[in-house]
């Protein structure tokens, strides 16, 4: 499987790596580290070194009680970062934007990026036109409630069918606005409205979700759902973040997006070099 987007392509015949690169004062991951521009840009340089073939640039935390950010407080922190990744890294890594704000999607794909990551899938004003009028790659998320109150007693009559439905839901509104399915990629949202056993339980089975016949964006790294488990503070989350990750692999999760890039590649060269003997 092939995504393509205007210059650049994107080849899932096997498993790809997202590094997630934060410039927000406020990440849950890594408090701030990567706010400056310079900083950010070397960050995500060296996560290419040490694997990732998407940098996703981040300019708004989406932590649960997270406040929103202002438009300008968005733009100002992740299109010169963008703009400065593009020109010092070849076509080979695609930039992603972790956005909701339709004028954001616009400026950072002008400014270079293939993918827009979107944790509320396109349902924000102008979102859908906004995706629509690029070539860039989609990927939709679900999420139960916004970030402020998404941890408030998510529940669920149907996890499988609700999360699964509203997914199928917002790629039937991306193909009515033009934004054709080779360009979508999903992802179950995991933290997001959901309690540790919704996590799990998504986790365990991700066949529902590849019966909608896309790519699955993973992105578990450093969650509260790793951090509860075992007892561990978010700079001790890496094994645990890559085992989940991995489970989501071998079940046929195409994308992961993760923080410790490097593990990540291990854990993949030695899962790949240990399935081609099968």
């Amino acid at each position: 499987m092939k995504l393509s987007t205007g210059q650049r392509s994107l080849d899932l015949s096997q498993p790809r790596i997202m590094g997630i690169v934060n410039v927000t004062p406020d990440s849950f991951s890594d408090g701030g580290r990567h706010h400056q521009r310079d900083a950010a840009v070397a960050h995500a340089l060296m996560l290419v070194e040490q694997g990732a073939t998407i940098l996703d640039i981040g300019g708004e935390s989406t932590r649960p009680g997270a406040a929103d950010v202002a438009l300008a407080d968005e733009l100002s922190r992740t299109i010169p970062v963008i703009e400065a990744l593009r020109g010092r890294i070849g076509d080979e890594v695609l930039i992603s934007i972790d956005t909701s704000k339709a004028e954001v999607m616009r400026q950072a794909v002008a400014a270079g990026a293939d993918l827009i990551n979107d944790v509320r899938a396109l349902r924000e004003p102008g979102a859908l036109e906004a995706a629509a009028e690029t070539d860039a790659l989609v990927c939709l998320m679900h999420m139960q409630g916004q970030p402020r109150t998404m941890q408030q007693e998510p529940h669920y009559e149907d996890l499988f069918g609700e999360v699964t439905d509203f997914l199928a839901e917002r790629v039937a509104a991306c193909e009515q606005a033009g934004i054709g399915r080779e360009r979508l990629i999903l992802d179950p949202g995991f933290g997001f409205g959901k309690t540790q056993q919704h996590n799990y339980r998504l986790l365990a089975n991700l066949a529902p979700l590849q019966a909608l016949g896309l790519p699955l964006l993973i992105g578990l790294s450093r969650k509260r759902m790793i951090g509860d488990l075992l007892n561990r503070p978010m700079d001790q989350r890496a094994v645990g973040s890559v085992t989940a990750s991995l489970l989501a692999v071998q079940q046929g999760a195409e994308l992961v997006r993760v923080h410790d890039v490097a593990e990540m590649r291990d854990a993949l060269m030695v899962w790949q070099a240990t399935r081609a003997q099968q």
